[in-house]
């Protein structure tokens, strides 16, 4: 009995080592090269497949007008117009937005999505030690300040968070494109 425990603990362990692993990325040095050139250059578009709003009781209410296979936490975006580029000091953006509006917001309700063009402001990019890149910076659609927060994967994934200082934060995950690409 005491042997098995013994086992069992060690198994743990082992498991547990092996899942914590090192955070090195699987990623060919192409894709490196290619993710490091992208960011560098300030150039590319994020498509999103999901939206993942913040999940309140209203969202969860709300998640009933949604078409089948969406939560209130989960809406699929693939087939709905939506994107985010950046080029140069630039961004231009438009994304669906799913969530509580804290306050404000045009009259008339032609601001429901995020939309930006313009200049960002404090642009910072940081990469991680998995191979992945931070972005951040600050936009300003007609009626809202946001801050972003990107992460961007060496296979072309991405995560954005976008917080609003009048609604709820949303997230999106999507993948991203040269610019030049998707045009």
């Amino acid at each position: 009995m005491k042997n098995n425990i013994i086992k069992y603990i060690l198994a743990t362990f082992v498991v547990l080592l092996m899942a914590c692993g090192s955070g090195k990325t699987n990623a060919t040095q192409a894709e490196l090269d290619r993710l490091a050139t992208t960011v560098n250059n300030k150039d590319f578009k994020i498509v999103s497949d999901w939206a993942f709003p913040t999940t309140t009781m209203a969202m969860q209410q709300a998640a009933r007008l949604l078409p089948p296979g969406n939560q209130g936490g989960s809406v699929n975006l693939i087939g709905n117009s939506n994107f985010l580029t950046i080029s140069g000091d630039s961004i231009t953006s438009y994304l669906p937005y799913f969530g509580e509006r804290q306050m404000g917001g045009s009259y008339g309700g032609d601001d429901s999505a995020i939309a930006f063009k313009g200049l960002m402001k404090n642009y910072k990019v940081t990469q991680k030690k998995d191979s992945s890149y931070d972005i951040s910076f600050e936009a300003k659609s007609n009626s809202e300040n946001f801050r972003v927060n990107i992460t961007l994967f060496p296979n072309l994934k991405s995560e954005m968070i976008l917080t609003g200082n009048t609604r709820t934060p949303i997230r999106y995950s999507g993948s991203i494109q040269n610019k030049t690409e998707s045009d």
